[in-house]
């Protein structure tokens, strides 16, 4: 790398280096380390990570993959909030010349940034996140009019890349470890959606639990950090109406 010169480095006006605590340790403990990292224009946080681990500490650990926004594997808290690094600017969260770095909120931490994602797939899961197909494929394919009205709630949610953004803003995880959290339950609300799906009571039923859809507080965090603009709120929300109209349906039986 060759050396970064003063007119490289300066960043609106912030000096050469930027001030970069990153979390060091696992879920048993550890804390923040301090680390100075050249400033430079168009700086993902990202960047910042790389930087640290191939120029001062090889032994840093992070998760990455695309670098552009589609994988969602680089998933970390930054300032306190949970944001994908690769698409994150320094200059968007940077205050004072300082700027903080931490593993997912809501997860076990194997090593440094590194969060232990087994949990929040064993929700999606537990969910009822596997589609169960409604025909063979020896069966013809039956049509499906994008515009109907059932499909568009199912296609609302289809963009979901699991990179557990929402899942580290919910407080109700936060405060409820057998939540199964927005992901999973916006999973099931877009299966719930799916004409070719075949497994809607077991949607409702697995939704309907301790840890399902009425657990949720509704505040929202999950919309509004979903970096793919998508609405788990609203699926909840659905998944509410759905379960409780499934009651009431058995009650009068």
């Amino acid at each position: 790398m060759e050396p970064v010169t003063s007119q490289e480095s300066a960043l609106d006006g912030q000096g050469g280096t930027l001030e970069v605590s990153v979390w060091r340790g696992t879920s048993q403990g550890g804390g923040y380390q301090r680390f100075e990292v050249p400033a430079l224009e168009n700086q993902t946080i990202l960047d910042v990570v790389s930087w640290i681990q191939q120029y001062v500490d090889a032994t840093l650990t992070y998760r990455f993959a695309c670098r552009v926004g589609m994988c969602g594997s680089c998933a970390m808290m930054v300032n306190g909030q949970p944001r994908w690094t690769c698409r994150t600017h320094v200059k968007k969260v940077l205050k004072a010349g300082k700027v903080q770095i931490g593993p997912l909120r809501n997860l076990p931490v194997i090593k440094d940034l590194a969060a232990d994602m087994d949990p929040f797939f064993d929700k999606w899961v537990a969910a009822g996140g596997a589609h169960a197909p409604s025909a063979t494929r020896d069966d013809p394919i039956p049509p499906v009019d994008p515009e109907d009205a059932i499909r568009v709630e199912a296609s609302a949610g289809i963009e979901c890349i699991n990179c557990s953004i929402c899942y580290a803003a919910c407080d109700t995880v936060a405060g409820n470890p057998d939540y199964l959290g927005p992901a999973a339950l916006q999973r099931a609300w877009t299966l719930l959606n799916d004409a070719k799906h075949d497994a809607r009571d077991q949607i409702l039923d697995a939704v309907s639990g301790a840890g399902g859809c009425h657990n949720c507080h509704s505040m929202g965090s999950c919309t509004t950090f979903c970096p793919n603009d998508l609405d788990p709120m609203s699926a909840i929300a659905g998944l509410k109406r759905e379960t409780t109209r499934a009651f009431f349906r058995k009650g009068r039986r």
